[in-house]
């Protein structure tokens, strides 16, 4: 089953090489550009990735133009700041793959010496809260790894093209009846700073999408 991998892309350059050499076989990865102004694009082809640009900022834009140049029949998304291990893909894709599961979520769990600041993590679990009751999907994480069938995400037709795009994944997916799991998955230092976890206003930022996501019908923008 051929598996693809949308890694939105925004100044990335140091931390692509590593990120890129420990994708398993099999797993296609598709860089999506989002206005690096680095050497993110140039790096990632040398080493053989699809590289799509996108230039209209948004984490959401970025993960759909991603989507739409993918063909796998299963589509896999997770950061591209190394702070996840690609090599772990294989645990949030195989229910996928074997039927046991519509969408996977790979649950972060932080190593010693990962940084997952206070702010993030309350508003994490805020979110969960707030899903749980909405969906009854109990969560403990809307974690950035993630897997599902493209054909059936299509069909989703998801709105959001900010930092409300992956919950309006999960309550459109819970809405359409998907069975919806986690898994544990390593959360590792990241190289360099997070443009929305490593700050407070980038993190109420993140929940601000969401929460207009959660407030409306359809869970869409």
């Amino acid at each position: 089953m051929k598996i693809d991998v949308v890694l939105p892309c925004l100044d990335e350059e140091t931390a692509l090489p590593w990120v890129l050499e420990r994708m398993p076989d099999g797993y296609r990865p598709i860089v999506v550009d989002n206005g690096s102004t680095d050497g993110s694009a140039r790096v990632a082809a040398e080493l053989g990735a699809l590289v799509v640009s996108e230039p209209r900022r948004g984490f959401g834009a970025a993960c759909h133009a991603g989507l739409l140049a993918s063909s796998g029949e299963v589509v896999c998304f997770m950061d591209a700041d190394a702070s996840l291990d690609p090599g772990q893909l294989p645990r949030v894709t195989e229910p996928v793959v074997s039927g046991r599961a519509d969408l996977m979520l790979g649950r972060r769990v932080p190593v010693p010496g990962a940084a997952w600041p206070l702010h993030a993590r309350l508003g994490n679990a805020f979110l969960g809260r707030r899903l749980a009751g909405r969906t009854g999907t109990r969560l403990r994480d809307i974690g950035p790894m993630r897997a599902c069938r493209r054909a059936d995400l299509l069909a989703l037709n998801l709105a959001d093209r900010r930092f409300g795009y992956p919950l309006e994944m999960v309550l459109r997916a819970a809405d359409q009846g998907w069975r919806i799991a986690e898994t544990g998955v390593d959360y590792l230092p990241r190289a360099g700073r997070s443009k929305v976890t490593g700050t407070v206003r980038g993190t109420l930022r993140a929940i601000g999408d969401m929460r207009k996501v959660m407030s409306e019908p359809g869970g869409a923008r």
